[in-house]
This record gives C-alpha cells, structure tokens and sequence, in this order.
C-alpha cells in the first residue's frame, strides 16, 4: 500500500474548469467579450450527462468548459435552481481515469460516476468524484475534444 506522496500515486494537472450556466451562448459571449476567450470547440451534447458543452479557450490560460441542461430532466437543472449556476468542478487530466478514480476513493473521494466514455471528448473515459469542501471533481486522460475548431 502506497501513502500520498509516493512516487507511484497518480499525478493530477488542473485541465479546465467547468461553469453550469441557463444557456451556452449568452455565456460564451460573456466570456468572449470580457475576458478574451474564444470558442475551442462547437457545442456538442453529453447525452450520459444530459448536458451540452462547449469548451472555450484563451492562450496562457486553462480552459473554461461552459455546460447547460439539454433536457429539463437533467440533473444540471436543479444545480442551476439551487444555486443558480456557476462553479461546477475542476477538471484534472492523469495517466488514466481508472487509476486516478482508485487512487481519490482510497483517499476518502466519493465517486459521483465511475469511468465512462465522455462524447465531448471523443469517447475517451471520464469519471466524477465529490472530494469535500464542496468540490466537485472530473478525471480526464486526454487532449482530445469533440468538434474542436481549428
């Protein structure tokens, strides 16, 4: 059994960080106007996660995924009405999804959803994890994204 700090635990790099919003594009226009992003990707639809997405990006900077409900029985609905959007987790990038998702629930993580292919990242695995504090987590290990814009 490895501790927390052993060389062989998973390694985590914030990726991007994931906004719960009513609709994509007032908030991407938002973004676009006030900070400099740009659109990464078309918007493309999670239908595991009943949610659209669209990645925006800014050089020198991580990503900022923007997510709206795409049905009224999505699970984002009732996030939105509680809190009224915002901060909905930090994504972290690791060697792989499985072990990263080991590795957080030795540590205490609650897994939300265990791995399973995302669609707005081509198809390679995603996972959830509550860690405390109020944190949401995603575990990603690629650079792909659906629809990315050239």
């Amino acid at each position: 059994m490895s501790d927390a700090h052993s060389t062989d635990a998973p390694d985590y790099q914030l990726d991007h960080v994931c906004l719960a919003v009513r609709k994509i594009a007032p908030a991407r226009a938002m973004l676009e106007k006030t900070l400099g992003y740009t659109a990464r990707t078309e918007v493309v639809t999670n239908t595991r996660q009943q949610v659209n997405v669209q990645f925006m990006r800014k050089a020198g900077s991580i990503d900022i995924k923007l997510i709206e409900p795409s049905s009224l029985s999505s699970p984002l609905v009732d996030f939105i009405k509680e809190r009224g959007g915002g901060l909905h987790h930090l994504a972290f990038k690791t060697q792989t999804v499985a072990a990263g998702v080991q590795d957080l629930e030795s540590k205490g993580a609650r897994v939300l959803a265990a791995p399973q292919p995302g669609e707005a990242f081509d198809e390679a695995d995603i996972a959830f994890a509550f860690l405390g504090a109020g944190l949401n987590v995603e575990l990603i290990d690629t650079d792909k994204r659906r629809s990315e814009k050239q």
